[in-house]
């Protein structure tokens, strides 16, 4: 390898491209990793020449490859970014930088480091995208000379390799490269399999190609016949692809028969379509295996008909068909995309090829936790894919699973926050409905609907999972600030502070600094999630360890439909009444401050009650507020002998005591019982034992009791 081989690469797409800065690349990286050798025992300046190579096959500009013959020497040597500015530029110094390995971060594990410095690259990659391709390059060349390391790393590298690099250049369109570094991490994960597979492809290779040449030659007479140009020849299938249909159809070597395939390459779409016809009125076409990818592209943007006929002896043969511009792109991928200009930014030729890393910058910004990005990512380069249609007949690709609520954020972030339900194929269909390729969905909106917790239960995709906790962590921190700054005046009213001398004085927050809280907001929100107590905050502030307490006034809550509750102290907050003990009017309650979602009401009998007690200050008094035509719903449970009518009689005692079923279920049992469960709307705890007392007199009837959930809520 040598720097003369590069400069030819890039000479057969870049002809009139000015060189003069690659040799000075190749001497500065050699002499700053003078004296370095790699484990194999090699110069290391190898190293970035073959990275370099390796960029050539993208067709990218110089200034890419300078990048990629100094890729290492920001982490490597003594070289500083500000030397790289002097002597190439800036715009190759912060590739370089980008590219540049995160080694100086103490991580928890390997797995934590692995998806950091995953998270790094993707931050990089928003700045400029070569930055991956360099990457991907610099993981090839390594992949290549994985046999010089310990076989523990070996396995660890070629895993990393085969979950993250491999599918990344997949998604963006590099499949020569994806089949290769697929190929080099299957020889570390799995030797044995792998050298099985090389021994048995080899073995046959040679009948194989004759097979294949009988074919073409065939297809090719047939082309010319009928006046079409093209260009054919033959592929061999990648150990990975071979593998990887072995264990899905869970057959052995000898049953893959489409170890190798035919290609053709024409000179427009209707072309394709064309020899598709051809080729099928040749040999009878397996309708299973038939993907038209020209009609709907891959995610990145690969464009190929596939098709397997029933060939010559009986022998399956796989055609791909194509145009040469389709080919360029499945070959060179994303890069395919690039203008290059000297001396200017790289900029974007298609958009849509870049929605998906835009979205990956998004999922960045949107998810927190590490590890949880990481999954993501992993997810939807893993997953398989439906294909949905818009009303106005655009694609949108989900992963399989995927609700309309997936589809709604995969529109637009909006349409999915007020998404409240859908049209499949012009029917209604609930928001967990699972949708299946080909299928058009209309999304309904309101702008009073929001997102809930429960959507996180139905959706699938990673963006709609990021979008939904976005909304609910930063709704939550809103109603957080409320109940923080609320608890927080309360406690001071009953120390017999003023809150508003307080709270625009230096001195409470002085008192919280060491906690790493700078601003009333932070505070606010430190005691509305919990994590600080208003009774510590104020403390300081007192003379005396004791004070005297003053009753806190009663304030009304409006929202009636939360059940018309007195919250003391707190004023008009969110009420909810919580679906571990659902009290009704008449039972004895008590309020809990949660976390970001106002006060939940329990009776004083929940069990879940014991779970507070050790955060007594967020404990509050509320009572019920009478109101007519508020009703609560309960669940009950009879306990029935199992005959005929029982259910009719008593639904009717409920009905004629003026309570109404939202739910009914009946269940039975092998002893001749039945055990009938509903849920009703009742005025109040009078109202409720008023039912329970006419049901029990109903004929056949065992026993009947309230029922309240289990478990903390």
């Amino acid at each position: 390898m040598s720097l003369d081989e590069i400069e030819r690469c890039i000479r057969l797409y870049a002809p009139n491209a000015d060189l003069s800065l690659l040799s000075k690349a190749y001497t500065f990286s050699s002499e700053a990793h003078f004296g370095q050798v790699r484990i194999s025992g090699e110069p290391y300046h190898h190293h970035p020449l073959e990275v370099a190579l390796i960029l050539t096959q993208l067709k990218l500009p110089p200034s890419s490859i300078i990048a990629g013959l100094l890729h290492d020497v920001l982490e490597d040597t003594t070289v500083t970014k500000e030397q790289l500015c002097a002597e190439f530029g800036e715009e190759a110094a912060t590739l370089v930088e980008g590219v540049t390995k995160i080694g100086q971060i103490a991580f928890k594990s390997l797995e934590e480091k692995q998806a950091e410095n995953f998270r790094k690259m993707v931050v990089s990659v928003a700045q400029d995208f070569r930055v991956l391709l360099i990457k991907l390059a610099d993981r090839l060349h390594n992949m290549r000379t994985l046999h010089a390391l310990p076989e523990e790393k070996q396995k660890r590298i070629a895993q990393e390799t085969m979950e993250i690099y491999a599918p990344l250049a997949n998604r963006l369109g590099i499949g020569w490269m994806k089949s290769e570094l697929e190929d080099c991490a299957l020889r570390y994960l799995k030797p044995d399999i792998y050298q099985t597979l090389v021994k048995k492809v080899e073995a046959g290779l040679s009948a194989r190609t004759t097979y294949i040449e009988t074919v073409i030659e065939e297809v090719r007479s047939t082309l010319a016949a009928n006046g079409i140009n093209g260009k054919i020849y033959g592929r061999t299938k990648h150990f990975v692809g071979i593998y990887q249909k072995m264990m899905r159809r869970g057959i052995p070597f000898e049953e893959v028969y489409d170890l190798m395939g035919i290609r053709i390459l024409t000179d427009s779409r209707m072309n394709c379509y064309a020899i598709l016809g051809i080729i099928h009125s040749l040999w009878p076409p397996i309708p299973s295996r038939f993907k038209d990818y020209i009609a709907i592209p891959k995610p990145n943007l690969y464009q190929s008909i596939h098709t397997t006929v029933v060939g010559p002896e009986g022998q399956h043969v796989e055609f791909q068909i194509r145009t040469e511009e389709m080919h360029k792109l499945a070959e060179e991928g994303i890069a395919a995309h690039w203008v290059y200009k000297e001396g200017g930014p790289v900029r974007e030729k298609d958009e849509k090829t870049f929605a998906w890393l835009r979205q990956l910058v998004e999922w960045e910004q949107d998810i927190t936790d590490t590890r949880q990005f990481m999954d993501s990512v992993k997810s939807d380069l893993f997953g398989d894919m439906v294909y949905i249609y818009t009303p106005q007949g655009d694609v949108k690709e989900l992963l399989r699973g995927s609700t309309p609520i997936d589809f709604a954020y995969a529109v637009h972030t909006e349409v999915g926050n007020h998404c409240v339900g859908a049209k499949v194929n012009g029917k209604m269909a609930p928001l967990g409905y699972i949708l299946n390729s080909g299928e058009r969905v209309e999304i309904l909106t309101s702008p009073n609907h929001l997102p809930n917790r429960n959507w996180l239960k139905l959706v699938k995709t990673p963006k709609a999972k990021a979008k939904i906790k976005h909304f609910i962590l930063t709704t939550e921190r809103t109603k957080s600030l409320e109940i923080g700054r609320k608890l927080l005046e309360r406690e001071l009213k009953k120390a017999q502070l003023n809150p508003k001398e307080v709270l625009n004085g230096d001195q409470i927050l002085n008192g919280v600094k060491p906690l790493g809280i700078h601003t009333l907001e932070d505070l606010f929100a430190g005691i509305g999630y919990g994590k600080i107590r208003a009774a510590s905050v104020i403390a300081p502030l007192l003379p005396e360890p004791h004070f005297k307490t003053e009753a806190p006034k009663e304030i009304k809550k409006n929202d009636s439909e939360k059940g018309a509750i007195k919250v003391k102290g707190l004023g008009d907050i969110m009420v909810h009444i919580s679906s571990c003990c659902t009290p009704v009017p008449g039972d004895e309650i008590i309020g809990f401050v949660t976390r970001g979602r106002g006060v939940s009401v329990h009776s004083r009998t929940c069990p879940n009650i014991d779970h507070f007690t050790y955060n007594q200050d967020r404990l509050i008094e509320v009572s019920w507020e009478r109101a007519a035509g508020i009703t609560h719903c309960v669940d009950i449970s009879v306990l029935t002998v199992d005959q005929p009518g029982v259910l009719g009689a008593v639904s009717t005692a409920i009905s004629q005591d003026a309570a109404n079923i939202s739910r009914a279920e009946i269940v039975t049992t092998q002893d001749q019982k039945a055990t009938l469960k509903f849920s009703i709307q009742i005025r109040d705890a009078t109202h409720l034992q008023q039912v329970l007392n006419h049901i029990e007199k109903v004929e056949g009837v065992l026993r009947v009791r309230r029922v309240r959930k289990e478990g903390v809520k």
